[in-house]
């Protein structure tokens, strides 16, 4: 697959407890992402954050939650991007997505 040297990045910022018919959100973003076929995604579990409500959701053994933040980054061509959006804006009940331009230099898996 050859991405533009244009494309695009997508954040999608949730706690690692919300959940998609059932299915951790992530996970079920992450396999809708590879369905319609694009490029590539990656989920970051965090340490610490806080959203809309500003509850602050950490690691910390003292306060330990179970709803840590979650991002997941997907980089593709622009219109695969969009085409994108409507299934995730479903999805995501409770989060922040975020779309900003990305520069691609190398995009490349091993021959087979």
């Amino acid at each position: 697959m050859k991405l533009p040297t244009e494309g695009k990045l997508l954040r999608v910022f949730v706690g690692e407890a919300d959940r998609w018919h059932g299915r951790p959100l992530y996970e079920a973003i992450v396999e809708e992402a590879r369905t319609r076929g694009l490029a590539g995604a990656t989920v970051w579990k965090g340490f610490m954050g806080f959203g809309a409500h500003s509850r602050l959701h950490t690691a910390k053994v003292l306060r330990l939650s179970q709803d840590l933040p979650v991002v997941i980054e997907i980089v593709d061509a622009a219109d695969k991007i969009e085409a994108f959006l409507p299934a995730l804006e479903e999805m995501v009940q409770e989060g922040l997505i975020t779309l900003e331009r990305a520069e691609v230099l190398v995009y490349r898996a091993p021959e087979p």
